[in-house]
């Protein structure tokens, strides 16, 4: 079997290409989605651009466009209903998440047109062209330009937001700006993953680096080495398993995810170790979140 034999194909090139210019930002942003507890929000916006992308595609806009007004509408909707009635967030995203699917299922099914729902559900790897990966790449480093320089004002707006603004902080502007840097990655990876698998893309790196790393400038790197290497390794993986590439990197990262607890769990002394293993088993770890710098 030749195992150089996925990089000889222009398609798979660019598959490849496309998965390295979407795993850096989807890293990054996901951390800040798991301290802040946003995967619902994450999920929420990635469902509710749907009607964006439809709107966008009868209007001749470009769908990306259509995605994020979709996704800032969505993220918009739900701060004024929570800010403006007695319901929780939780239930106002899930409010909006299945008002604006449904409307995007409705407005698809009525419009003449030859957009694949699948494609757009579960992207298309396989089929990026020279726009989608210009598209991925700047809307990548636009979510990149916003997260590095402000990396320490955004992860204490994450765990304290009162002492984030006592001490000038502009916090709504950085809430903000993480709910468009959301929907940014939502139009980074709608040809990659598709709007039902991009939120994995966005939560498992998170995730996977807060079970391994206790400080949080190691979590966002370890983020994304392990999303470099999950999107890489998955589209390589479904070329010889004759598989879809995007599933394929989903149940890497959930594989890894699953390791990940494995290892803090045997670290707490939950499960014994193996025969093999020569070193004492370590001191419980400390369940608490990963810790400032």
């Amino acid at each position: 079997m030749d195992l150089l034999l996925p990089f000889q194909f222009p398609f798979m090139q660019k598959a490849f290409l496309v998965a390295i210019l979407i795993a850096p930002p989807a890293a990054l942003l996901s951390c800040f989605m798991v301290l802040k507890g946003w995967s619902l929000m994450g999920d929420a916006i990635s469902h509710a651009t749907l009607p964006g992308i439809v709107i966008a595609y009868m209007l001749g806009l470009p769908l990306t466009l259509g995605a994020f007004a979709a996704g800032m509408a969505c993220a918009l909707a739900v701060g004024f209903i929570h800010d403006n009635s007695r319901v929780k967030r939780d239930t106002v995203m899930g409010v909006v998440f299945a008002g604006m699917f449904g409307l995007g299922i409705v407005l698809y099914a009525g419009a003449e047109s030859d957009l694949h729902l699948d494609h757009i559900l579960f992207g298309n790897m396989l089929g990026v062209g020279r726009e989608d990966l210009w598209t991925a790449g700047l809307a990548g480093l636009a979510v990149c330009l916003f997260i590095m320089p402000r990396w320490r004002d955004l992860m204490l707006q994450a765990f304290d937001p009162v002492q984030a603004a006592a001490i000038g902080l502009p916090v709504r502007l950085l809430h903000y700006g993480l709910l468009a840097a959301i929907s940014l990655m939502i139009v980074a990876t709608l040809t990659a993953v598709g709007l039902i698998l991009a939120i994995g893309l966005m939560i498992l790196p998170g995730a996977i680096a807060f079970l391994l790393v206790r400080q949080f400038r190691y979590m966002l790197a370890v983020a994304v080495a392990v999303t470099l290497t999950a999107t890489t390794g998955g589209v390589y993986l479904a070329f010889f398993l004759d598989s879809a590439p995007a599933p394929t990197v989903i149940l890497l990262l959930a594989a890894i995810f699953v390791a990940a607890v494995l290892r803090r769990r045997m670290q707490a002394g939950a499960l014994p170790r193996p025969a093999s293993a020569t070193r004492p088993v370590a001191a419980p770890v400390s369940e608490s979140p990963a810790i400032p710098e």
